[in-house]
């Protein structure tokens, strides 16, 4: 059970994240796209609901270094409004389940997955991911994009994921972390101000992992492809080519600022972006 600090910093969180009406702001940016509400696909919500640095290629890429494979049990903490678990189950035939703090967020991706058929393929949840309502050993593979960092706890955090992974399970992230050069510019997609921002170094989340007895295969930092990325995003906004529906739905009135502010921190190493694949024993 999470007490004090714990409580607080979630609904904090959670609060942060919330977005009112988000479904019904979501399915008027589809509208505006020339989308039929009534029949879309995951595809048709990559824009908006790959809610991470790089989008869906970066989801993409996780999905092949997991090695996802039909009949394994997926599950994604911090899942957002349900991209990645939409993906997952459809493109390559696997069980997903979903887990987020924010209520909001797992009402629109519930929405979503019915209005895409996915519903039999994948579940969600509303809880936090330092009290995961699964038993031990449940899943094949966890996954995590982006969700770290609201996260004070992160020995807890790591060892819930240890938990309900089976032996031999695979654990993947792509996530964010502390640069060499200082603190990062506020508010970013994550946090409005720094007191809801809890990065830690790559080699600090490296033995704690290590420590945690998970054994690492795989670890590279795509910092130079996320610059490369948001470097994409502005020659498509310069063009006047930008979308209706996309991640700015998600951050309120401060979009913009964030995803410069992103940007900023990028270039200045005050935040880096790894990917990683580890296995329990």
């Amino acid at each position: 059970m999470i007490k004090g600090k714990g409580i607080v910093i979630d609904t904090r969180v959670e609060r942060h994240y919330s977005v009112s009406g988000l479904l019904e702001i979501i399915l008027n940016a589809l509208a505006e796209e020339g989308k039929d509400c009534a029949n879309i696909t995951p595809s048709d919500l990559a824009a908006v609901d790959a809610f991470h640095t790089r989008g869906r290629q970066a989801t993409i890429e996780l999905a092949s270094l997991a090695q996802i494979k039909p009949g394994l049990h997926v599950l994604d903490v911090g899942c957002g409004i349900g991209g990645s678990v939409r993906y997952l189950a459809s493109e390559y035939g696997c069980q997903a389940t979903g887990i987020d703090l924010t209520r909001e967020y797992i009402d629109v991706a519930t929405a979503l997955t019915k209005r895409v058929g996915l519903e039999n393929a994948v579940t969600l949840h509303c809880g936090s991911a330092l009290a995961l309502p699964f038993g031990d050993t449940s899943f094949d593979v966890v996954w995590t994009e982006h969700a770290q960092m609201n996260v004070h706890d992160k020995v807890h955090f790591y060892r819930e994921i240890s938990r309900v992974l089976k032996s031999s399970g695979t654990f993947v992230f792509h996530d964010l972390f502390q640069g060499a050069e200082g603190a990062p510019h506020y508010p970013v997609p994550w946090a409005e101000q720094s007191s809801l921002s809890f990065l830690a170094s790559p080699e600090t989340i490296r033995n704690l992992l290590e420590g945690t007895g998970f054994e690492i295969l795989h670890w590279r930092d795509v910092t130079p492809d996320a610059i490369a990325w948001f470097d994409s995003v502005i020659d498509r906004i310069g063009q006047g080519t930008t979308s209706a529906l996309g991640v700015h739905l998600l951050m309120g009135e401060t979009a913009q600022k964030k995803f410069m502010n992103q940007m900023k921190n990028l270039r200045e190493n005050r935040i880096v972006v790894l990917q990683a694949v580890l296995r329990k024993p």
